[in-house]
């Protein structure tokens, strides 16, 4: 197969698993989305959502935030993990947000991309679901299902999500992300992956990505 017929292929395959997506991280707004994505980093997305509860309780807008001292959000998210760094971004960016934005956030790469905690997959998981910009958030799932689909080199998550881009309409970016995630989690996990399973890397995949189903 050439690479735009596993593209067709892919997109085909996952419509017809996920017809349907809706975000795995519980929000209400922006904000809240922003906020989410910045716990799940190194954190899975069932234990930011048992987190952000708490936390939204206390404060789920930029004023309210910063009415918490930077100790009190750490000992609230702890259980997400890195809670030293993530307390002390939330902290800033909600006083950034008030300060420059209105108390909103800004929706472009360049300004979320320069607030504290916030990298380019961040930025791009608010932009795409907040927005509704066409965006291509690349996680461990797709950096690895997309490697093992031959659809990338995979030598980093950015020449990953230039691949992606190159080779999935615009127009499927923002709901196709989720897909493979979606189906990363479902059916090729990576520490247990299951080759009767994992139909798209059985058809498609390459000849590496099918002897690690086999193992």
């Amino acid at each position: 197969m050439t690479k735009k017929e596993k593209a067709n292929y892919i997109i085909e395959k996952l419509e017809e698993l996920y017809p349907e997506t809706t975000i795995p991280l519980d929000h209400q707004d922006a904000y809240t989305l922003l906020i989410a994505v910045l716990l799940s980093a190194q954190c899975t997305d069932e234990r930011v959502n048992k987190i952000t509860p708490l936390l939204f309780a206390k404060a789920d807008t930029p004023e309210k935030m910063i009415t918490l001292s930077v100790e009190e959000i750490r000992e609230i998210i702890k259980p997400c993990g890195l809670s030293p760094k993530k307390s002390a971004a939330i902290h800033q960016l909600s006083h950034i947000l008030l300060e420059q934005h209105e108390g909103k956030v800004p929706p472009s790469f360049e300004e979320l991309e320069a607030l504290p905690g916030v990298g380019h997959k961040t930025a791009s998981v608010v932009m795409a679901q907040a927005f509704g910009v066409p965006a291509f958030p690349v996680d461990t799932h797709i950096q690895r299902l997309m490697t093992n689909w031959g659809m990338s080199s995979g030598k980093n998550v950015v020449e990953t999500e230039k691949e992606a881009k190159k080779w999935f309409p615009k127009e499927k970016w923002n709901k196709l992300h989720l897909q493979i995630i979606f189906y990363g989690r479902e059916y090729s996990p990576a520490r247990s992956p299951w080759f009767e399973k994992d139909i798209i890397t059985r058809t498609i995949g390459t000849k590496k990505g099918i002897e690690k189903l086999k193992k």
